[in-house]
């Protein structure tokens, strides 16, 4: 059974785990990057949903989940899923530039959109 990886920083959206497994999904949830980085050192996930929490007090950095994708990049067929506030697209954008993203979803999430996305992977 392939390995989704669901990171829920802040959440403040639906639980799609349900969905995940309907679409034949082992789920991994996880609410740390601490806890993320030290999971992908045991586990390769076939997809990864995360969101961007920009973060403007990184010096260096929009989010944390730049230290995620510097793992996720070693293995180029993790698909990678973000959700995004639409008022970060540009915050956004610097991150895409740097790493690759199979899908941005801006908020509010539409289920039946993340099916398709997850579907069409």
């Amino acid at each position: 059974m392939p390995l989704l990886l669901a990171v829920s920083e802040i959440g403040g959206y639906p639980n799609f785990t349900p969905l995940y497994e309907k679409l034949g999904y082992q789920v991994i949830t996880e609410t740390s990057m601490r806890k993320v980085l030290k999971l992908l050192k045991k586990n390769t996930p076939q997809v990864v949903v995360a969101e961007f929490n920009y973060q403007f007090d990184f010096r260096d950095r929009t989010s944390s989940l730049e230290s995620m994708m510097s793992v996720v990049q070693r293995y180029p067929d993790i698909k990678v899923i973000i959700f995004y506030d639409k008022e970060h697209k540009a915050q956004l954008s610097k991150l895409e530039a740097r790493y690759t993203l199979s899908k941005t979803l801006a908020f509010p999430l539409v289920e039946s959109d993340l099916e398709a996305v997850i579907v069409g992977l």
